[in-house]
């Protein structure tokens, strides 16, 4: 594989998945790395350029994987340490790049390093790798993230005989980031992965690494001071690596994990998200607009990771309490839709199997400032299972044929890691690769050209974003660009036809030719621009020098 630019993430498409659902080499009804190994030609045909992988470590799995009990090894349900050096020799040998998860945060209780805490007396330094107290009310400004399954951050251990500190899961107890040990295990922990070959590393839960009384206990001046350690290490010793931050916070506090570049690399925009579904179902343009608007300008070398849905809810904490129930009331009316402070639903099912309404979120995921990830199975319009408990409905088996299992697995229904979808809607028999590849107008095959035609364009990663008035709020314009590329993009929220009146006085005497099909549309001579778009409707146009 060729050197890669040092900033790749900036012009990659990320595909992220489940390796346990993923497919199934073996017959155990596990999917594992042999199997997402002989999937990777599928990988490189839908066009995309990176690969995320959901944790794979050793673990009791009571948070599928994130509960990790042994960082350097893999998971003996998907593989081997071999088997995941022979998958990401392939992925390289294709060009995709690999992206796997670094839990900062915290640890399985059945994680060695907790074990030993726990038998340590207070005071041994073994003692010091967890956070511990007398007192179960400290850190009392500190949100309880998990409501709908914990009552506090703070867990009893009988062996101990002290409260130990979790934000998350009480069978996930946090690391003591103030204890230098810990620091330095966690970088080789990094060091081992990106040895491994791995080019991309998320952060998990990264803005809860240390606490401190009278604070929330987030984003706090030591977490920042950390990072910068990390990333001089990295840039030190792997350089064109990337470190992608999980920060579930406010623009104005997530882009501090950029730092001045000296931090990481990529963050998720994860107030933007919500605010995509609350633009599609006001009809409207302000949420998406007032959102970015919101958020800081980021380092040069720093890139937004942005998505639709990934294998967690739809995040609803950061909107305010009003815009959550109204969210809620219009994507969530199933009451078991609703988990946590979000909805557990995948895009198909958020957007009642609305084709117009899908192609036109994957367009908008596409084009905005960003990188795309796109999260498995959304390429075909998978559904979800709300029967199944906490996140696993979002993690269902991937469909690939009519054939038994969805083609996932060889094994006994009863045995797959998840049920297959059974909903008549989604049912695997007839929403499935196999199916959609040989229909030209599937989801998949548009998906593909989408990828395809946005590849083509190196403003969609790496441009600044024009905001254009398009007469009406109903709609949403914009112009991506840099030196050597432009693309205007037009959006219709509405699901009526709209007349639309483009303000483009910057780009006079400039011919829109508009991409798909490489029509020429008339010369922007006097400022404003007429178009029409049909219901939700979207077009890209390339502004071009007349010929």
């Amino acid at each position: 594989m060729k050197t890669p630019p040092v900033d790749w993430y900036k012009d990659a498409v990320i595909y992220e998945l489940r390796v346990r659902s993923f497919c199934d080499s073996n017959g155990d009804g596990v999917g594992d790395l042999p199997g997402l190994t002989g999937k990777l030609d599928y990988l490189k045909d839908l066009g995309v350029t990176a690969l995320w992988l959901l944790p794979l470590c050793p673990s009791p799995m009571r948070d599928d994987g994130y509960d990790i009990e042994d960082y350097e090894s893999i998971n003996p349900q998907v593989g081997t340490l071999d088997d995941f050096k022979a998958f990401v020799a392939a992925a390289h040998e294709r060009g995709l790049r690999v992206i796997t998860e670094l839990v900062l945060n915290h640890t399985s209780e059945r994680h060695p390093w907790f074990q030993r805490a726990r038998r340590a007396p207070a005071g041994h330094p073994d003692r010091d790798w967890y956070v511990w107290s007398d007192d179960p009310k400290r850190y009392g400004g500190a949100r309880v993230i998990f409501k709908d399954f914990e009552e506090s951050n703070w867990a009893w251990d009988e062996e101990a005989k002290a409260w130990y500190w979790h934000r998350f899961y009480s069978h996930q107890p946090d690391l003591n980031f103030e204890h230098p040990p810990v620091r330095e295990a966690m970088k080789a922990v990094l060091d081992h992965w990106f040895a491994l070959g791995v080019d991309g590393l998320r952060l998990d839960a990264v803005p809860y690494l240390f606490e401190r009384e009278g604070t929330s206990c987030e984003n706090l001046p030591e977490t920042h001071a950390y990072l910068k350690e990390i990333r001089a290490h990295v840039d030190a010793r792997w350089p064109g690596r990337m470190l992608l931050a999980e920060a579930n916070q406010w623009p104005e506090d997530a882009v501090r994990y950029f730092g001045a570049g000296d931090e990481c690399h990529m963050a998720f925009h994860f107030p933007l998200m919500p605010r995509l579904f609350m633009a599609m179902r006001r009809e409207e343009r302000r949420p998406i607009t007032e959102i970015l608007a919101r958020t800081p300008d980021i380092p040069a070398s720093c890139q937004w990771a942005l998505f639709l849905r990934n294998h967690d809810e739809l995040t609803l904490e950061m909107v305010t309490d009003e815009d959550r129930d109204y969210l809620w009331r219009e994507y969530a009316k199933d009451p078991q839709a609703r988990l946590n402070l979000g909805i557990r639903r995948r895009l198909a099912p958020l957007l009642n199997n609305d084709r117009r309404r899908m192609e036109l979120m994957n367009a908008l995921l596409f084009s905005l400032p960003g990188t795309p990830v796109l999260y498995y199975g959304d390429e075909i319009g998978m559904g979800d299972d709300l029967r199944l408990g906490d996140r696993s409905g979002v993690r269902t088996p991937m469909q690939w044929s009519p054939a038994p299992n969805a083609g996932f697995s060889s094994a006994d229904p009863g045995r797959l890691v998840v049920p297959l979808v059974e909903d008549p809607e989604y049912h695997w028999r007839t929403v499935n690769v196999e199916t959609q590849a040989r229909n030209e107008s599937s989801l998949l095959n548009w998906t593909k050209r989408m990828i395809a035609l946005r590849s083509r364009h190196r403003c969609f990663g790496r441009g600044n974003t024009v905001f254009v008035d398009a007469g009406t709020d109903h709609a949403l314009a914009f112009v991506r660009e840099c030196p050597d590329d432009r693309v205007l993009c037009v959006f219709n929220l509405s699901r009526y036809t709209r007349p639309l009146s483009l303000n483009l006085s910057r780009w006079s005497g400039l011919v829109p030719v508009e991409l798909f099909g490489g029509v020429r549309f008339p010369v922007v001579d006097d400022g404003r621009w007429p178009m029409t778009l049909g219901p939700r409707g979207f077009c890209w146009f390339g502004l071009e020098a007349p010929r």
